[in-house]
């Protein structure tokens, strides 16, 4: 059983997104927050397995929230952003804070709940909108790399939206390659995981095709 925090400031859009995620039986609704300073408390007395957090919110915002959960919150839980901005900024901020997906409330509720499975599971989850907004973002100047020319193809194919699997047969390599591409990754750029590892190389400009 996945256990979410709900942290919306409209009461409507969190009775709905609550009534779309009790449907599924592996999914327990466990609290929902209206605003930032509320996720952390009740984030902290019902420690659920994901937060599905809104960006703007009165008081403490969706990623200063997702900040604060994820520092102050032991174990902490993922957090999984769910809004309908979609701005370069605002997504890479909510990565920066922590945040470990993105999706849009116009998304199906299918995208949805595979999103929050798929966070649960330590994954990270981006709508096809935003990783085009990704890819887009890419697009600059590309400086001195830390990483392998292969390092950094299987970080492109990450940013937008590919399993190991799928990077594995565009890349023709195999899926203990990738993985071992992504660790690789990960330890030169001193982060702990996908989401985190493509915001940051996308900050620095590193995945420019």
């Amino acid at each position: 059983m996945i256990r979410l925090l709900i942290v919306d400031d409209h009461p409507i859009v969190r009775a709905g997104l609550a009534g779309l995620l009790s449907d599924d039986p592996g999914l327990e609704v466990v609290g929902e927050a209206s605003d930032g300073a509320a996720a952390v408390r009740l984030a902290a007395a019902t420690c659920p397995d994901v937060v599905l957090m809104d960006l703007r919110m009165p008081g403490v915002d969706g990623v200063a929230a997702t900040a604060r959960i994820l520092a102050e919150v032991d174990p902490p839980p993922r957090v999984l952003i769910l809004t309908t901005y979609e701005s370069d900024d605002q997504i890479l901020a909510a990565i920066e804070a922590g945040a470990s997906g993105y999706l849009l409330k116009a998304a199906p509720q299918a995208e949805i709940v595979a999103g929050v499975r798929s966070v649960a599971a330590g994954q990270s989850a981006l709508s096809p909108q935003v990783a085009v907004r990704l890819v887009e973002r890419m697009r600059r100047p590309e400086p001195e790399s830390p990483l392998t020319a292969r390092e950094l193809d299987v970080l492109r194919l990450v940013a937008t939206g590919h399993s190991n699997k799928q990077i594995a047969a565009a890349l023709g390599i195999g899926e203990s390659t990738v993985k071992t591409h992504l660790l690789k990754s990960f330890d030169k750029l001193g982060v702990a995981d996908r989401a985190h590892a493509v915001a940051l190389a996308m900050e620095r400009g590193l995945l420019a095709s």
